[in-house]
């Protein structure tokens, strides 16, 4: 989350705002928070995984939203807008401008060092709330990594982490296979990058 701009206004007024707002921004809890720019990086994986599901997803009942689609997490009031979103079967709307979606069934966000905490953390809590939700990925702008979380049938969460090109990412929940070298085509890795102990 980035910086808060009003303190403590409704959820309506949120919507209201946002609806007319030349930038976006997120919103729990009573407060408005700025959404940061993206980096080069980081629009090349948010396209290249969106453009590969939309692709796989055609004559499919699936959608596919790139940045632009809010999602609410209703148990928690979180509207936020995920790097891609995949809703499968029919999309659940919260109102008459069909801009919120209520139902995901895979979320993806691109870490970026400004946000990664968050994301990795307050972030992906919230988003384990929702029913809907079957799968989860974050993925790295600084090295090969993407951290895929598939929902157990008991309500838990199974991590299988891919760190080589070679890998594929199996999203079962939507009949879809990400390939790493797809993912990270045209993004230029660091060979010297170290991540930070977590």
């Amino acid at each position: 989350m980035s910086q808060q701009l009003k303190p403590h206004i409704s959820p309506q007024e949120y919507l209201r705002l946002e609806r007319q707002a030349e930038h976006k921004s997120e919103y729990l809890n009573g407060e408005l928070f700025a959404m940061s720019g993206a980096s080069r990086k980081h629009n090349l994986l948010t396209i290249n995984i969106g453009g590969s599901l939309n692709q796989q997803l055609r004559g499919k009942p699936g959608e596919v939203y790139a940045s632009e689609m809010r999602v609410k997490v209703r148990a928690t009031g979180l509207y936020t807008y995920p790097d891609v979103v995949v809703v499968f079967g029919e999309p659940q709307l919260e109102d008459e401008y069909l801009d919120t979606l209520l139902n995901p069934t895979v979320l993806v966000e691109v870490l970026s060092k400004s946000t990664e905490r968050y994301d990795r953390i307050a972030k992906t809590s919230y988003y384990r709330t929702l029913d809907s939700l079957k799968e989860h990925l974050l993925v790295s702008q600084d090295e090969i990594r993407v951290e895929h979380y598939v929902k157990q049938a008991d309500g838990t969460w199974l991590l299988i982490e891919h760190r080589s090109l070679d890998s594929d990412v199996e999203l079962q929940s939507i009949g879809c296979s990400l390939g790493l070298r797809d993912i990270y085509d045209k993004v230029q890795i660091d060979p010297h990058f170290r991540p930070a102990p977590r």
